[in-house]
């Protein structure tokens, strides 16, 4: 609530962070608000083309004082505004050259409060003829007043050809099409690793039967996605395939950080137990999977137009964090594990080579990390909203390529190199060890 002046044109100023991060997809909405003081509530943000179109429909529309004047509801409404015009819009806000979002020329006004009937409800459509990037944003520029409403929104474009609605955000048209793509190249990666499995069956270990797991459930979460998004884009509904997708999210994110730490312990292949420091590491890490998937869920389904919306936001992003840095600890621990082996066990050779392989790892980890938490999101953000698509494909392309380096680096062995080492090699091996520094994070 704005309990003076100043801050009442200070909160728009925090609310745009969340307005920034909203998200496109902007399928048929329903929202209820109720007894909402906030100045300014962010909506869905959805990329427009020349034939855009808006509806929206509110109901059971009240107010904290029974009877507010034409003067007070004039101060309230919805418009359509780009990031770069909220950006200005703020900036006269601060500088005192307006002080209502509603008063600048630089947004698209959709609907003002004073227009209001009995009944005390709006049904209203709107053409978008400029190809941009809008978000839709309520307005409350009277501090002491608070509003109650049923809010029913849909923003699509509009094919002139055949009259065809799409309720997928210009730049996420076409993201059906890319995840069922995907999904494909996952399948066929399960048959091929089946098939390894099965040839190589006497080198098998538990591990391999996980990462199957792992890519069949990583196809069927990428397959859902695409039955969801595709309902979206001709429905404004996902029709029930959201669910399905959020399992197979939740079963997937928790199966694929649960692989890096057992792969990062040697377990199965190294070693056929678990030590109690490793075990804690699963400990933390499945029960932040599952708060980051609820955080997932909130955030999908409600939108920045929820009170709580950023802080489940900030939550999500902090439980990833320490997920994806609590896996590398296992993949440290090995190292130097491995180290300490190699100058008492007498297998120099042995022992460089599966130390190698674990460096190799955890240097791959961090980069599979850093690209699809940062990069990604960078790419998101500076690419055209006509592009947006792009960043969704760094990030399976991405995700695709630390599969296929897990599993050629980990696949069943029939024939184990290490057993025909000669001693040149493991002389060789040994100096290797003894030159090296210390391995650190």
């Amino acid at each position: 609530m704005a309990a003076s002046s100043r801050s009442f044109r200070l909160l728009p100023v925090l609310i745009y962070a969340s307005l920034f991060f909203a998200s496109s997809f902007a399928e048929i909405r329903f929202m209820q608000i109720r007894s909402d003081y906030r100045s300014i509530i962010p909506f869905d943000e959805f990329g427009f083309t020349h034939s855009g179109r808006l509806e929206l429909n509110l109901k059971q529309i009240s107010f904290s004082n029974p009877n507010p004047n034409k003067l007070e509801l004039k101060n309230l409404g919805f418009f359509l505004s780009t990031k770069d015009s909220w950006f200005h819009v703020l900036q006269d806000i601060q500088d005192g050259a307006i002080h209502c979002a509603l008063q600048s020329d630089l947004i698209k006004p959709i609907f003002a409060f004073d227009n209001i009937d009995d009944s005390k409800s709006v049904n209203t459509s709107h053409e978008v003829k400029e190809a941009n990037q809008f978000t839709l944003v309520f307005a409350n520029c009277v501090p002491s007043l608070s509003v109650s409403m049923d809010v029913r929104s849909a923003m699509y474009n509009l094919d002139v050809k055949t009259n065809r609605r799409d309720y997928l955000s210009v730049g996420k048209s076409v993201l059906p099409r890319i995840y069922f793509f995907f999904s494909l190249i996952y399948f066929s990666l399960a048959l091929i690793w089946i098939y390894v499995l099965v040839k190589k069956k006497l080198t098998v270990f538990g591990i391999h039967f996980f990462m199957l797991a792992v890519v069949m459930l990583k196809a069927l979460n990428l397959l859902c996605e695409a039955e969801d998004k595709s309902y979206i884009k001709r429905t404004g509904s996902a029709h029930g395939w959201d669910v399905l997708f959020y399992i197979f999210s939740f079963l997937k994110g928790i199966t694929l950080f649960s692989l890096i730490v057992l792969i990062g312990t040697g377990w199965s292949f190294l070693k056929p137990y678990l030590q109690d420091r490793e075990k804690k590491v699963l400990m933390i890490v499945i029960p932040l999977q599952v708060v980051a998937n609820i955080a997932q869920v909130v955030i999908d389904e409600t939108g920045p137009f929820a009170q709580d919306w950023f802080t489940w936001k900030q939550v999500f992003l902090l439980v990833d964090v320490i997920c994806c840095c609590a896996v590398l600890f296992p993949i440290v621990w090995s190292i130097k594990n491995l180290r300490e082996a190699a100058r008492t066990d007498g297998k120099a050779a042995v022992n460089l080579m599966k130390l190698t392989l674990f460096r190799q790892y955890y240097i791959v980890v961090i980069c599979y990390i850093y690209f699809t938490r940062v990069v990604v999101y960078a790419l998101e953000t500076i690419t055209s909203y006509q592009y947006q698509w792009t960043s969704a494909v760094a990030a399976e392309l991405a995700t695709l390529a630390f599969y296929v380096f897990t599993g050629y680096n980990f696949m069943p062995k029939v024939h184990n190199p290490y057993f025909v080492i000669d001693d040149e090699e493991e002389e060789a091996a040994a100096e290797a060890l003894k030159l090296e520094d210390e391995f650190e994070l």
